[in-house]
């Protein structure tokens, strides 16, 4: 990228894969190589640093050159606990977040992203598109991490209401790059 200050990015793989009939989503083939790694090479070029957030499969997902971090919380307490895991283990003023089913990200979407929190001078950018927001498709910049520790303390875990507790930007993507591969079927209609 890179970009003026440095970023780093985490592929959000840490859940239970319920929709996918508990299958771990980022290791799930879609043309021909697992989800996990489409991302990965959709945003590798635009960052300094990819680190996972898995909590099963972690030789797997070493196995494709990051640092692979489970999350400290247990039970699966959701996605905000890989987005605090990366934000305390990596050295970036900025943290791209990205869920591991969505394998066209945009190729500027960190550059994008940071530039709209830069410019309105907030911690936190969020993609979007016509019809909605993509909330697990945002850049924070890591010194929320201490109010995210104490946020999922109290035993909050909602993506959203944390988000709206941020003064943030809204960036306007096509919606096509976003679309999540969430179910078995969800594979084949893309």
């Amino acid at each position: 990228m890179h970009a003026t200050e440095p970023v780093a990015a985490v592929i959000l793989a840490g859940g239970r894969g319920s929709r996918m009939g508990g299958a771990d989503k980022g290791l799930v083939a879609y043309r021909g190589r697992p989800l996990v790694e489409w991302v990965l090479a959709a945003i590798a070029p635009q960052v300094e640093e990819v680190v996972i957030s898995a909590n099963r499969n972690l030789e797997r997902y070493a196995a494709d050159g990051c640092r692979v971090l489970p999350d400290t919380l247990p039970d699966y307490p959701g996605p905000l606990a890989g987005v605090l895991a990366a934000l305390q283990a990596v050295n970036a003023e900025w943290l791209l977040v990205v869920p591991c089913d969505t394998p066209h990200l945009p190729a500027d979407l960190a550059a994008r992203l940071l530039a709209a929190a830069r410019q309105e001078n907030v911690p936190l950018a969020i993609a979007a598109d016509d019809m909605r927001m993509h909330h697990t498709c945002f850049i924070v910049r890591s010194d929320q991490r201490s109010g995210l520790a104490e946020y999922l303390e109290r035993g909050e875990r909602a993506v959203r209401r944390w988000q709206a507790k941020l003064p943030s930007a809204e960036v306007r993507f096509d919606a096509a790059p976003f679309a999540n591969l969430n179910r078995p079927e969800d594979l084949s209609n893309t």
